[in-house]
């Protein structure tokens, strides 16, 4: 038995961002067909949180999922609108690809919405998933998952590796 979706929880502003991006970029470099998003954060120095982008996977357009709300914001900067696109375009990559990476388990997803939809059409599909998920999130991750995720730690390589073979069992079924 193989499982099919596996995720990383790293703690830390923008580490699991980091280690899916680096796995993404790993497989591409291995020829592997990638579908999915991975993001990247720049900070500004006159605000306390970053701006948040989203790569569409192989080569997708960019889009900025965050909203500036201002210096003193505390609420949530997610804008909806730009993730739905993000979504979108990503969707539209799926046919073909043998692994979908999503950068984040997010609230949109853990209320069923956000990139929900395409990971359940990824595994339809057979693809191997790989979802970044924060510790506020992991509940409804594991949830919705039911069963068929597991935690695949922080070392890009290890985790390329595990793609690979997960990718490898599913075609040999």
């Amino acid at each position: 038995m193989f499982t099919q979706i596996g995720f990383v929880s790293e703690t830390g502003r923008g580490a699991s961002d980091a280690v899916l991006a680096e796995v993404a970029a790993i497989l591409a470099a291995r020829g592997v067909r990638l579908a999915g998003t991975v993001q990247s954060n720049t900070e500004r120095p006159d605000r306390a949180h970053c701006d948040m982008d989203v790569q569409v996977l192989p080569d997708g357009p960019s889009f900025r999922i965050s909203q500036d709300l201002g210096s003193q914001s505390k609420g949530c900067r997610l804008d909806p609108g730009a993730l739905e696109q993000a979504v979108m375009a990503a969707t539209l990559r799926l046919d073909g690809a043998e692994v979908l990476v999503i950068n984040k388990f997010g609230k949109l997803e853990a209320e069923g919405r956000g990139f929900c939809d395409l990971i359940a059409e990824a595994l339809a599909r057979g693809l191997v998933v790989l979802v970044g998920v924060n510790g506020l999130n992991r509940p409804a991750f594991e949830t919705f998952a039911c069963g068929m995720a597991e935690p695949v730690g922080s070392d890009p390589q290890v985790i390329a590796g595990w793609i690979l073979a997960q990718r490898d069992k599913i075609a040999a079924e």
